[in-house]
């Protein structure tokens, strides 16, 4: 019998991706694509021509690579940016004229339950409960959830601020003391509310803590001093809150051009990868973490295991 297969798209505001697999949930195909959607969005709240324009070669391009594939259900979703920008509807309505990809724009509470599906496989049953902190570009989800096969959310927050929105609106290209604080001072009062809302402090001690998308993955590569930044060979590493310490202050005199010629940086992430590792910092700190998993695994993981156990629950063919 012939594979079929099932497909996943994760629209976030700084990167698109696209997960492929088969009915077996072996991966068949996977890719990111940097199309900076919020990019010069903050002052108008709009996407620019120019960012329409790359997500619609991203989705141009993942329909033609969909093609290849006998794929037998998909969902695509939108997540900071497309819920933030008044003209998302105009993008997402051109998206499906162009491709037929109907792009579902998702609460955050839909995104951080995703996101908890993918990247709970790294620390199942290691602990009672887990959090999962997935710093996008646009917003940042905080889970805390039971750990285990069926984990059950008990607390949830959506920070309105990520690595890009954070560049643009707190100055922090490269590190300045002052702009630094305010984006601490913010967040701090994100996670302090989100603690209270989910009687965190009841469950201290008995957490595991995972960290998802790009800038965990490329900060654990900079721990390990890898010479090339590797996605694959840093999933499902750890570091330490000490380690985060100790990468921001070395980017406190680090320039632009300095972090885009870094390997584990790059020229694409190197504009926004001091406030995401500011952000970081202060969200591990005020949970009281030590020991993260860095997980590549996200939402678009846990979109294609629930199609596959929707097929399999309702035996559709």
């Amino acid at each position: 019998m012939a594979d079929k297969y099932y497909a996943a798209i994760d629209l976030g505001t700084n990167s698109c991706r696209l997960l492929i697999v088969n009915q077996k949930g072996k991966v068949a195909y996977q890719d990111s694509i940097p199309t900076r959607l919020g990019e010069g969005m903050q002052a108008q709240m709009m996407l620019t021509d120019e960012a329409i324009a790359r997500g619609m070669d991203c989705f141009k391009l993942f329909h033609e690579i969909l093609s290849h594939y006998d794929i037998v259900k998909m969902r695509a979703i939108g997540t900071a940016a497309c819920r933030s920008a008044k003209n998302a509807g105009e993008f997402i309505s051109k998206v499906y004229d162009k491709t037929g990809i109907h792009i579902d724009v998702v609460t955050p509470f839909e995104e951080a339950r995703l996101n908890l599906k993918g990247a709970v496989s790294h620390v199942r049953n290691k602990n009672p409960y887990v959090v999962v902190v997935d710093l996008g570009g646009g917003s940042t989800e905080i889970v805390l959830a039971t750990n285990g096969n069926n984990p059950e959310m008990m607390g949830a927050v959506s920070i309105p601020w990520g690595s890009r929105t954070a560049a643009d609106a707190f100055q922090l290209e490269t590190y300045n003391h002052n702009n630094a604080e305010r984006l601490k001072v913010e967040v701090k009062r994100w996670v302090e509310g989100f603690k209270r809302s989910s009687n965190y402090d009841d469950y201290a001690g008995k957490i595991s803590f995972v960290a998802t998308s790009s800038t965990p993955l490329r900060l654990v590569s900079l721990i390990h001093g890898f010479e090339v930044y590797d996605r694959n060979q840093c999933d499902g590493l750890t570091f330490k809150l000490k380690d985060i310490d100790k990468v921001l202050d070395d980017l406190k005199t680090a320039t632009v051009e300095d972090m885009a010629k870094n390997p584990n940086i790059g020229e694409k992430r190197a504009s926004m990868f001091v406030p995401a590792v500011v952000m970081l910092q202060e969200i591990f700190s005020g949970l009281g973490a030590n020991t993260i998993v860095a997980s590549l695994r996200s939402a678009k993981d846990g979109i294609v295991e629930e199609l596959i156990s929707y097929d399999k629950t309702h035996k559709i063919r």
